[in-house]
């Protein structure tokens, strides 16, 4: 029998409270990530941002898949742009730690996942772009989530393609992104909304690397969880 593969999920290193403590360093992610991989039979294991890419050779040497999860806006930078006036917040040892991630995976040829940001890292670290700031482009915020939480968004998928086996043909997902892929060499569009807006996208052949910019983890479905595990479990089952 194969045991559950095990799943590596970026996470932040920031200041946070807790108790009497204030401001200390801490690596978070909210736990949504780690149960969804769970829930679809891997086993997560967090990923602090570390400074060199032998830790992340290390890193995804004893690992079956990977999640590059959501978070803060990437440094435009890492694509060749100044920053828009809306993007005054970004992490370089996060930005530093997922390109490095993504390299060796794509040297191992690990199943990889991206959410939100994570999808836009993928991009990014292919050699493409984002649109900084998307109201700019589509006229209105309503991707940016409410000041309570998740706005929803109707997305249409593909009919061919790995995530169409994942997910239904069309849905309403949860989402909260003022930013969204523009140029993703590597990759093609597989879902899209009314917008325009790049929904999901895979690479070719048969390797699992999908990324999508809504946030199943907050959701019911589990496409595309399942789809990452069942894709690390094949590959640790090939392992010598």
């Amino acid at each position: 029998m194969i045991s559950a593969p095990v799943i590596g999920i970026t996470m932040y290193r920031q200041p946070a409270d807790w108790g009497a403590w204030r401001g200390i360093p801490a690596d978070l992610l909210p736990a949504d990530y780690a149960i969804s991989i769970d829930k679809a039979g891997g086993v997560p294991v967090l990923l602090p941002p570390l400074a060199s890419p032998e830790a992340a050779r290390v890193a995804l040497s004893r690992l079956d898949g990977l999640l590059i999860a959501g978070g803060a806006d990437i440094n435009p930078a890492r694509y060749g742009q100044a920053p828009d006036a809306h993007v005054t917040t970004w992490y370089d040892d996060r930005d530093a730690w997922e390109i490095q991630l993504l390299a060796e995976a794509d040297r191992e040829r690990l199943p990889v996942l991206g959410i939100c940001r994570g999808m836009q890292m993928m991009a990014v670290a292919a050699g493409g772009t984002l649109v900084q700031h998307l109201p700019d482009v589509v006229g209105h915020a309503a991707h940016a989530g409410t000041a309570v939480g998740y706005s929803s968004t109707e997305v249409t998928v593909d009919g061919e393609g790995r995530i169409a086996s994942l997910i239904a043909e069309r849905l309403t997902v949860p989402s909260h992104h003022h930013q969204a892929v523009a140029e993703h060499p590597g990759y093609r569009v597989v879902a899209h909304d009314a917008d325009g807006v790049v929904q999901a996208m895979e690479a070719d052949g048969a390797r699992f690397a999908v990324g999508v910019q809504w946030h199943p983890e907050t959701d019911d479905d589990s496409g595309v969880f399942d789809g990452l595990v069942a894709a690390a479990r094949e590959r640790a089952a090939r392992r010598p």
